[in-house]
């Protein structure tokens, strides 16, 4: 089955440009053009991502994505915000809300489509790992199923996004070893953009702040990157 994707852009002529994009490359399309359209079809259709404009009538896109957040039917659907506010905090901004991933106006419609794919791939459990599950790993309070997609601290689950579980399990099976941001965002993003280290500082604050009282397992390593603590359990 093709995988979904929930267009919410109130600009025709950028909808039917993403649109064809993403239908060439085989994911079914659907569009809405405002923000509280686009709550109810995502809980109508449950997509499995949702390109989203920050600059919509009504509900802008920072509190669409807030609310997809919020809502436990919604929580899961991945976010690319696609936009023209190009400057560095509405990027951070947007991240530390849950987006997975930003895009900024003027856009290269293929690299768009891979971006897409790569976030969809991070969600995608594959018939490999379910018959084949690897073994849970287990640091000080930190335990990680990988192939069941979970992750928890002192038996608690944690409520991770495809990204941030996909960067802590490549940070604890690389335990002890510093990994630098353009590391990072290659093996868990799947690119290497100048000027994208910044996604992954976000994303480390947000997986800190989800650790809770267990956040010092992920050291920050000035000038270079971050590392998972190895003098653990």
């Amino acid at each position: 089955m093709s995988e979904r994707i929930l267009v919410v852009e109130d600009e025709p002529d950028i909808v039917e440009v993403v649109s064809y994009n993403l239908r060439q490359a085989g994911m079914a399309v659907e569009a809405a053009e405002d923000g509280e359209s686009a709550l109810e079809m995502a809980e109508q259709s449950q997509p499995n991502l949702i390109i989203l404009d920050l600059m919509l009538p009504g509900i802008d896109g920072l509190e669409v994505c807030r609310l997809l957040k919020q809502r436990v039917s919604l929580r899961g659907i991945p976010v690319l915000m696609l936009t023209a506010k190009a400057e560095e905090v509405d990027r951070i901004v947007g991240l530390e809300l849950g987006a997975d991933d930003y895009v900024v106006k003027p856009f290269s419609p293929r690299e768009l489509v891979l971006r897409v794919q790569k976030i969809l791939s991070r969600t995608a459990k594959a018939p490999a790992e379910a018959e084949a599950p690897e073994d849970r790993i287990t640091a000080g309070p930190l335990t990680i199923d990988p192939g069941g997609h979970h992750a928890f601290v002192d038996g608690q689950p944690l409520e991770l996004t495809a990204t941030e579980f996909k960067l802590l399990l490549t940070l604890v099976k690389r335990r002890g070893r510093v990994q630098s941001r353009e590391e990072l965002l290659n093996v868990v993003w799947g690119y290497q953009y100048p000027g994208y280290g910044r996604t992954v500082d976000t994303h480390i604050r947000r997986l800190r702040e989800k650790l809770g009282e267990a956040h010092s397992l992920v050291e920050t390593v000035r000038g270079v990157g971050y590392r998972f603590r190895r003098d653990l359990g």
